[in-house]
């Protein structure tokens, strides 16, 4: 049995957490995932905590920024991130008046981060929908040690999903980057529904090298509601995964096994051990 579940159709990823990243056709995938994913962020001087779009009435605009590395990742090295503003102007992560330039676009102080805090906390608010955990309130989120994640390195999800979701809501624009996940997994016409809830601590075998371990589903917050680019804002997208999945679209791995992994790479799941 070959437990092919599709193929890889999209890979992304986000150098500066809460901006926009870039689509790839080819990536490194290693413990902490992509290479270069999310390994920047700013955050608040005042608080201390990492900005994010979770709370759009702090951080309004992050959406208007995009991030992406410069050149090659030589040797392992990480070059040098380009963000670029909402005005079309660029500077670069090595710019030494980097934090001066971001809150000049921004509109209030910010610090720029390089290098994952040993410990970090974000605020999230939680709009006023129907099945949502908690509602109309702002809450600390803590991320995981050392990282800028929210909940864990690898977030995927699959075209099932979306088009259940489309279903659903045909007036709704569900494309992926909604959902800013890393992968996006063509799947089999076979697989209906929502197959990530099915996957659990199922283990993913990527191309000839990756394998990722599912640790849990996605829950969806108010970032999936905001505007990015030509797709306007739309609360009718959370309303819509509360109704019908209890707000979830996609999920979450661990990296067991590192490596290269490429756009059209298939996707398996593999067979259980053997006791």
């Amino acid at each position: 049995m070959n437990n092919q579940i599709g193929v890889i159709a999209a890979i992304h990823r986000y150098p500066v957490k809460s901006m926009m990243g870039e689509e790839l056709n080819a990536a490194h995938v290693g413990a902490k995932g992509l290479r270069g994913d999310r390994v920047f962020s700013i955050a608040d001087p005042a608080t201390g905590k990492v900005a994010s779009a979770k709370n759009p009435s702090k951080w309004p605009h992050l959406f208007s920024f995009r991030a992406a590395f410069a050149g090659p990742f030589d040797n392992g090295a990480l070059p040098p991130a380009q963000i670029t503003f909402p005005d079309g102007s660029m500077v670069s992560t090595e710019d030494e008046q980097i934090e001066s330039k971001l809150s000049a676009s921004i509109g209030k102080p910010v610090r720029f981060l390089s290098g994952a805090l040993a410990s970090g906390t974000l605020e999230e608010y939680w709009p006023d929908i129907e099945g949502l955990a908690r509602r109309d309130v702002v809450t600390d989120e803590a991320m995981p040690s050392d990282t800028f994640f929210d909940c864990a390195a690898v977030h995927f999800l699959t075209t099932a999903t979306l088009d259940s979701l489309r279903s659903a809501y045909s007036e709704g624009r569900f494309e992926s980057r909604r959902f800013r996940p890393n992968l996006v997994i063509e799947t089999l016409p076979e697989l209906k529904g929502y197959p990530e809830n099915r996957w659990d601590e199922k283990i993913l075998a990527i191309g000839n090298e990756v394998k990722i371990k599912i640790t849990g589903p996605c829950g969806r917050c108010v970032m999936t509601t905001l505007a990015q680019g030509d797709l306007p804002r739309d609360t009718g997208i959370l309303k819509t995964a509360a109704k019908h999945n209890q707000a979830r679209v996609g999920a979450y791995a661990s990296v067991l096994q590192g490596g290269a992994i490429r756009r059209g790479d298939i996707v398996r799941i593999e067979p259980p051990e053997k006791p």
